[in-house]
C-alpha cells in the first residue's frame, strides 16, 4: 500500500513536471491526452487506497526521513481518502473541460495543473508540518502561476501578485507553527500530536495554524484575494474553489480540531470567524452583477460554514460539506466558464437567455444553484445542518452558541438568494437584440468536453451529500434542524425569485449605496492593497535597489584591495622588513659580546666575580649613605 501510496503522489507530480519544463509550448491532443491519462490513473489510486482503507485496520503511510524522529509522513486514513478521491475526480474532469479550450491544451497549462493537483494530495495525506509545508508552498506557487496563465492581459500579473501576496503573508504562520512546535518537542512534529504541547507552546502553535488556515481559505479578513484571483481561466477557478487551494484550509482546521479545542480559545475564535465569514461573504455574494464574482464570494461563505463545523467540533459535517460544496463548485464554474467561452461575458444581466440558449448547461447549472441554495434533498443541505446541529448550545466553553445557530440559519438564507440569483438571470428570456439576432458568435454550442464534464459532475452534486448520510461519513442531523433550514432556505427561493420578477422601487438611496459597497467587496480588497500589497511590494523594491548598489560597490570595494596590497608592500612592509633585519643584527652583536668573557680560564671567571661583588657592594654604599642623607 505504500507504493499505491507514492505513486499517488509522485505521478502528477512527475508528469506536470515533465509537461512544464520539457514541453511548455506544446499544444494539442497528446498533452492534453497525458494529463487526462495522468489525472485519470491518480483517481483511480485514490479510489484503490480509500477501497484499502475501508477494509484494512492500518491506513497506508508513507515515510521519508528528515532528521531524527522528524520525518515527511503521508497517511490516507478514513478523511484523506475520501479527500483523495475528491481531488482527484473533480481534477480528471475540471482537465477534461479545460481542453476545450485551445489557448489551454499547452504543456505549460496542463502541467502546472497536475502540480497543483498533486500538492493537494500531499495537503490532505500529510501527517507531520514538515510533510504539510511542502505542498502547502507548492499548491501557492501553482495558483499564482495558474491566475496569470494569460500574460497578455495588463490586469492579471497585479491580481495573480494581489493573491499571491495575501496568501503568503497569511503562510508564515504555518512557519511560526512548526518552530513552535519543534521548541515544544512535540513527537515528530505530527500535526494529531500539538495538542499535547505545553500551554503556551500550544496556543502559540494554534494562532500559527489558525491564521495560514484563513489565509488559504480566504476568511475573512483575507477574503479579498479570492476576487483578485477570478481573471484566471474558468477551469483554473473551477479547480481552486471546489476541491483545492481554498479548501486546503478548511482542511487543515479540521485535521487540527483537537487542537482548538485543547487551547481553549482557538475553537471559538474559529467558530465565529467561520460564521462572520458565512454572512458578510454571502452578502457580499447576493449583490454581485458579475456571475464569477458571486461565484467566488459564495465559495467564501460556504467555507465559513466549514471553518464553523471545525471550530465546534462537528468535523465529519464540515467534511461532508467539503465534499458536497466542492462538486457543486466546480460544476457551477464550469458552466458559467462554458458560457463565457461562447457569449463573451460574465456579466449576469448579459446573460440573461443563457440558460434558454444552453439548455444542457443551463439544467445542470440550476442543479447545482439548488444545491448551492440548501435546497432539500440535494447534497449542500444535509452536511450544513449537521454542522449546525454540531453547535453546542449551552456549553460554557463556546459562549454565544445561540449567536453562531443564528448566523448559520442566517447563512443559509443568504446561500438560497444568492443561488436563486444567478439562476433567475440566466433562465430569463433575453432582452438583448445581440444574443438573439447578432453575430453567429452566441449561437456556437458550448463545447463536448465541458457538456460531458457537467452532466458527470451533476450526479455528485446532487446526491453525494445524501450518500454520504446513508453511509454514515457525515452525520445525521436532527429532524428538527434539518426541517428549519429546508423550510428557511426554500422561502428564500421563492422570496429571492418574486422579487427579481416583480421588483420593488424603493425610494431610499441607502440600499442601494449599500449594494454598491457589497459589490466592491466593501473595499477589503482596497484595504488588502494598502496593508499587505504595496508594502510589501515597496520593500522588495527597497531591496532590489539595496542588492543593486551592493552589487556595484563590492566590485569596486574588490577593485581597492590589489592598490591596498601595493601600497603595503611599498610603505609598509619594506620599511618592517628592514626593521625586523636590524633588530637581529643588534641580538646579533650582543651575542658576540657576551660571548667575549666566556673564555674557559678559571682565575678570569674568579676576576669576574670580584668585579661583580665589587660593583654591588659600591652600589649598596651609595644607597646607604643617601638613605643617611
Amino acid at each position: 500500500m505504500t507504493l499505491l501510496l507514492a505513486l499517488l503522489l509522485a505521478l502528477p507530480l512527475l508528469t506536470g513536471l515533465v509537461l512544464v519544463t520539457g514541453f511548455p509550448r506544446a499544444g494539442g491532443a497528446r498533452v492534453v491526452a497525458a494529463g487526462l491519462v495522468a489525472a485519470v490513473v491518480t483517481a483511480v489510486l485514490a479510489a484503490q487506497l480509500a477501497a484499502v482503507v475501508t477494509r484494512a485496520p492500518v491506513a497506508p503511510t508513507l515515510v521519508v526521513p528528515l532528521l531524527g524522529e522528524i520525518t515527511f509522513r503521508y497517511t490516507v486514513d478514513g478523511l484523506g481518502a475520501v479527500l483523495a478521491v475528491t481531488v482527484t475526480v473533480i481534477g480528471a474532469l475540471v482537465l477534461l473541460a479545460a481542453a476545450a479550450e485551445p489557448r489551454l491544451r499547452e504543456g505549460r497549462f496542463v502541467g502546472s495543473m497536475l502540480i497543483f493537483l498533486a500538492a493537494m494530495l500531499g495537503t490532505v495525506t500529510a501527517a507531520t508540518l514538515p510533510a504539510l509545508l511542502a505542498p502547502w508552498e507548492v499548491m501557492g506557487a501553482a495558483s499564482w502561476v495558474l491566475i496569470a496563465f494569460d500574460r497578455r492581459d495588463r490586469v492579471v500579473g497585479p491580481a495573480a501578485t494581489r493573491a499571491f501576496l495575501t496568501t503568503r503573508t497569511a503562510d508564515v504562520g504555518l512557519y511560526v507553527a512548526t518552530g513552535a512546535a519543534l521548541a515544544a518537542g512535540v513527537p515528530g512534529l505530527a500535526l494529531g500530536a500539538t495538542a499535547q504541547a505545553g500551554e503556551g507552546w500550544r496556543s502559540l502553535i494554534a494562532a500559527g495554524l489558525v491564521v495560514a488556515a484563513l489565509g488559504k481559505s480566504a476568511q475573512l479578513p483575507f477574503s479579498p484575494w479570492l476576487s483578485s484571483a477570478m481573471v484566471g481561466p474558468s477551469p483554473v477557478s473551477a479547480l481552486l474553489h471546489s476541491a483545492t487551494m481554498v479548501a486546503a484550509g478548511a482542511v487543515l482546521l479540521i485535521r487540527v480540531a483537537p487542537l482548538l479545542a485543547a487551547t481553549g480559545w482557538a475553537a471559538g475564535v474559529v467558530a465565529w470567524v467561520g460564521a462572520l465569514t458565512a454572512v458578510v461573504l454571502g452578502v457580499i455574494a447576493a449583490t454581485q452583477r458579475d456571475l464569477k464574482q458571486l461565484l467566488a464570494a459564495s465559495t467564501c461563505a460556504q467555507v465559513g460554514l466549514m471553518v464553523l463545523g471545525a471550530g465546534v467540533g462537528a468535523t465529519a459535517g464540515a467534511a461532508g460539506l467539503l465534499v458536497a460544496h466542492a462538486a457543486v463548485k466546480a460544476l457551477l464554474f464550469l458552466a458559467a466558464g462554458g458560457w463565457l467561452l461562447v457569449l463573451r461575458t460574465r456579466s449576469l444581466p448579459v446573460l440573461r437567455g443563457a440558460a434558454r440558449r444552453h439548455p444542457v448547461v443551463g439544467v445542470t447549472f440550476t442543479v447545482g444553484a439548488a444545491a448551492l441554495a440548501g435546497l432539500p434533498p440535494l447534497s449542500i443541505w444535509w452536511p450544513k445542518d449537521a454542522v449546525l446541529d454540531g453547535v453546542p448550545l449551552g456549553s460554557p466553553d463556546l459562549r454565544g452558541a445561540g449567536l453562531l445557530t443564528v448566523a448559520g440559519l442566517l447563512a443559509t438564507a443568504v446561500a438560497a438568494v444568492y443561488a436563486t440569483r444567478a439562476a433567475w438571470f440566466v433562465w430569463r428570456p433575453t432582452r438583448s437584440p445581440s444574443i438573439r439576432r447578432g453575430s453567429d458568435r452566441p449561437r456556437r454550442h458550448v463545447p463536448l468536453a465541458i457538456t460531458v464534464a457537467l452532466v458527470v459532475l451533476a450526479v455528485p452534486a446532487a446526491a453525494v451529500g445524501g450518500v454520504g448520510v446513508l453511509t454514515g461519513l457525515v452525520p445525521r442531523a436532527d429532524v428538527g434542524e434539518l426541517v428549519t433550514t429546508g423550510v428557511v432556505a426554500l422561502f428564500a427561493v421563492v422570496a429571492t425569485w418574486a422579487l427579481h420578477t416583480h421588483p420593488i422601487r424603493l425610494r431610499s438611496s441607502v440600499l442601494p449605496r449599500l449594494a454598491s459597497a457589497a459589490r466592491g467587496w466593501l473595499g477589503l480588497e482596497a484595504a488588502t492593497r494598502a496593508v499587505v500589497v504595496r508594502p510589501v511590494l515597496a520593500l522588495a523594491r527597497a531591496l532590489d535597489r539595496a542588492d543593486g548598489a551592493l552589487g556595484t560597490a563590492l566590485p569596486r570595494a574588490a577593485a581597492t584591495v590589489p592598490r591596498l596590497a601595493r601600497m603595503l608592500a611599498e610603505r609598509g612592509e619594506r620599511p618592517l622588513a628592514a626593521a625586523v633585519v636590524g633588530f637581529g643584527s643588534s641580538v646579533r652583536r650582543l651575542g658576540d659580546l657576551a660571548r667575549r668573557p666566556q673564555t674557559g680560564q678559571q682565575h678570569q671567571y674568579y676576576a669576574q666575580g670580584l668585579v661583580a661583588l665589587g660593583t654591588l657592594a659600591a652600589l649598596v654604599a651609595v644607597l646607604v649613605v643617601t638613605g643617611v642623607r
